[in-house]
């Protein structure tokens, strides 16, 4: 026990309250927007964690540089806070993407945990409600839908909605003065999900990552083939490049290897995302979603089922 930890422990005192199982368990009837406050909540503490960790452990060393007594006892009681809260809210989040048959399937995929489940979960909606008015403070909701506006459920039938959400269509521009055209969060959130995948590519158990892993050659091979040719050109057109290498690379008609590596994480992401909404419309619809673009029209037949479903 820290030293900090045992000062308060020994005043009887704490700062925070611990997750009783009452609590926990009422996590399973949170709705959309309580789970994602929680989620926000669980990285903004983990993130402020991890500076209290940096912290104790900078003044641990500046203490022992100078042979004076550990000065970091207030950092370190943060520390034990940060790490008691991050841990309840944790277990919040576990109860409340266990209780969901999508969050259940999320968790079987190495590399993915309760927490980027829950975030799937409140961030995804494959029924979501639309209403019309033009009005912020005048929202309705299916209990009571403005008459005459044509307020109503908007399907998701394919992934590419998801997509299109989580900002991994390349064809959608954020223009100047408009709203953002995807979800900030979820779009940080592919991001983590890349990295984890990225992270876990050499595990037996990995998925994801070995796609990944497969599809960075493919890139490689392509760019290599001058196949990006036009992205490079594109990109020497409309960006400011003032290092050498990096211009030298896109005059050569290539992207550099940091790109290539971004493509292929977006790539087991999609496919990923495409698996949870399979999961998600079947689970909310109880029939299976209208198969993809590339298989009715276009006449591909490569098709990767999600792993682990039905479960």
């Amino acid at each position: 026990m820290s030293a900090a930890a045992q000062i308060y422990d020994e005043a009887n005192w704490e700062l925070i309250t611990r997750l009783n199982r009452d609590l926990r368990d009422s996590a399973a009837l949170m709705d959309r927007s309580e789970a994602r406050y929680l989620v926000d909540l669980y990285y903004l503490i983990q993130e402020q964690r991890q500076r209290s960790a940096s912290q104790t452990r900078s003044s641990e060393e500046n203490a022992d540089t100078a042979n004076t007594p550990e000065p970091a006892s207030l950092t370190s009681w943060l520390f034990d806070q940060f790490r008691f809260l991050e841990s309840d809210v944790k277990r919040a989040l576990t109860v409340y993407a266990s209780a969901h048959l999508p969050g259940v399937w999320a968790q079987t995929i190495h590399g993915i945990g309760p927490v980027i489940s829950a975030g799937l979960l409140c961030h995804i909606d494959v029924n979501p409600w639309k209403c019309h008015s033009t009005k912020k403070k005048d929202r309705c909701s299916p209990a009571s839908p403005h008459a005459g506006l044509g307020c109503g459920h908007i399907v998701v039938n394919t992934a590419g909605g998801v997509w299109r959400f989580a900002g991994l269509d390349p064809t959608m521009k954020w223009e100047k003065k408009t709203k953002r055209p995807w979800n900030a969060r979820l779009k940080r959130l592919a991001w983590i999900i890349g990295d984890s995948f990225v992270k876990q590519r050499n595990s037996p158990k990995d998925v994801y990552g070995k796609i990944y892993a497969e599809r960075k050659l493919q890139e490689e091979a392509r760019n290599l083939a001058g196949d990006f040719a036009a992205q490079a050109a594109e990109s020497l057109a409309t960006k400011s490049i003032k290092d050498k290498d990096l211009k030298a690379t896109y005059e050569a008609g290539r992207l550099p290897a940091g790109r290539l590596d971004l493509r292929a994480r977006r790539y087991a992401v999609k496919l990923f995302l495409a698996h949870y909404h399979h999961v998600a419309f079947e689970d909310h619809f109880k029939t299976l979603p209208p198969k993809p673009y590339v298989i009715t029209h276009l006449n591909h037949a490569h098709y990767i089922a999600p792993p682990n479903w039905p479960i």
